[in-house]
């Protein structure tokens, strides 16, 4: 009778051991089947946020198209050049022309930056239809940035309607403007790239900045 209960203890005791042992098995198989789960949430995370950030480019990048497009159609309407509608401005508003903008809001209308000697800046509104000017406004933003102006362009030899008609011959030109960042010059937007012209000498070189442009210099070699 002893020996009977000590082989079904022993029996239960083999039995209690396996089920823990199942029991373990079981819990390790599951550890990396969580471990698999939290790579790949992680993963589409990671995916999620990437596609984000290309949708936020891809979209930015067709605003800025959009734009381009809307520029050059005006450019090819417009009747008065750059260089016109700053000679314009320059007779109705004396000063130092450091940019000129063709909007981009189907106005048709130059925007001429002018700067008096004391480094007032004005904003000259002239007509791309007929060159008159429509109206002149004083920038009040007490920010010094048209006595800059000045100071960069001192000595230059090429101011911006110079700089505009140099440019003309990489395409309508829809934008001037100044730009010292790092050496001083005239950087100039034209229907086929961007374009610097130098102070000194008038030449126009190829904006290296914008890789988009390095495209349009290759299709504007063709002109």
């Amino acid at each position: 009778m002893k020996r009977n209960i000590v082989i079904a203890t022993v029996a239960a005791a083999a039995l209690i051991g396996g089920g823990t042992v199942a029991a373990y098995a079981s819990g390790d198989d599951s550890a990396p089947t969580q471990q698999r789960s939290n790579v790949r949430v992680a993963d589409d995370r990671d995916d999620s946020a990437e596609d984000a950030a290309e949708d936020k480019a891809d979209g930015t990048a067709d605003d800025r198209d959009d734009d381009l497009t809307e520029v050059r159609s005006q450019a090819g309407t417009a009747k008065i050049t750059a260089a016109d509608a700053i000679a314009a401005a320059l007779k109705h508003t004396p000063g130092t022309a450091v940019a000129a903008d063709l909007d981009d809001d189907r106005s048709n209308v130059w925007e001429v930056n002018v700067v008096k000697g004391d480094g007032t800046d004005y904003d000259v509104r002239v007509s791309a239809d007929n060159g008159k000017v429509l109206g002149a406004q004083r920038d009040d933003d007490d920010d010094n940035d048209g006595r800059e102006d000045l100071a960069a362009l001192k000595g230059a030899s090429v101011d911006a309607r110079e700089a505009a008609q140099a440019a003309a011959t990489k395409g309508t030109v829809t934008d001037v403007d100044l730009d010292d960042d790092g050496p001083a010059a005239w950087s100039v937007e034209t229907t086929k790239g961007e374009w610097k012209v130098d102070l000194k000498t008038g030449k126009v070189t190829q904006d290296h900045d914008d890789d988009q442009n390095g495209q349009d210099d290759r299709d504007g070699d063709d002109d």
